[in-house]
């Protein structure tokens, strides 16, 4: 008798201790949206012309062969200005964050409407993309893995579920 007492308890505890733990795992998911840009803020200051123009002659100029020569952007200093003038922005509660373009006004920066969110996995980061009007993108950086439930925003808020 003493036996199946034994056997009786060792089950239950193996089921609470089961259930805990599938609680704890639901517990820890998390469901994302993709922000709303009018609430961000720039972090970073937008690179001057004349930092622009420094970095220019050095991506451009005689060390190009170190960085690939991008003959499209180094053409000429107004394209390399398109391509490489930006700053950091980031969400309120520090979630999102990205290299938005300096040049667009922060006023079309935050009225830029989210279009789709995606997901990159590559080894142990996730990366949770959501792309926006005027060709910017906010980045979520996590470790857990993240799936995409609404990619599609234009028909309300895309969001991803992270375990």
């Amino acid at each position: 008798m003493m036996q199946h007492a034994r056997t009786y308890r060792l089950a239950l505890l193996s089921l609470v201790l089961l259930g805990s733990s599938l609680a704890a795992t639901s517990a820890h998911a998390e469901t994302l949206i993709c922000p709303d840009l009018s609430k961000a803020a720039q972090i970073q200051p937008c690179p001057t012309d004349e930092e622009l123009r420094y970095t220019y002659m050095g991506f451009c100029g005689d060390n190009a062969r170190l960085y690939g020569r991008d003959v499209l952007t180094c053409a000429s200093f107004e394209n390399y200005k398109a391509e490489k003038n930006y700053a950091l922005w980031e969400t309120a509660d520090g979630a999102f964050s990205g290299y938005l373009s300096c040049n667009l006004g922060a006023d079309t920066i935050k009225a830029s409407k989210a279009l789709k969110m995606s997901v990159e996995r590559k080894n142990n980061l996730t990366r949770l993309i959501c792309n926006y009007e005027n060709d910017q993108r906010m980045v979520h950086r996590t470790k857990a893995n993240c799936t995409v439930e609404q990619a599609d925003c234009s028909t309300g808020e895309c969001r991803a579920r992270c375990d």
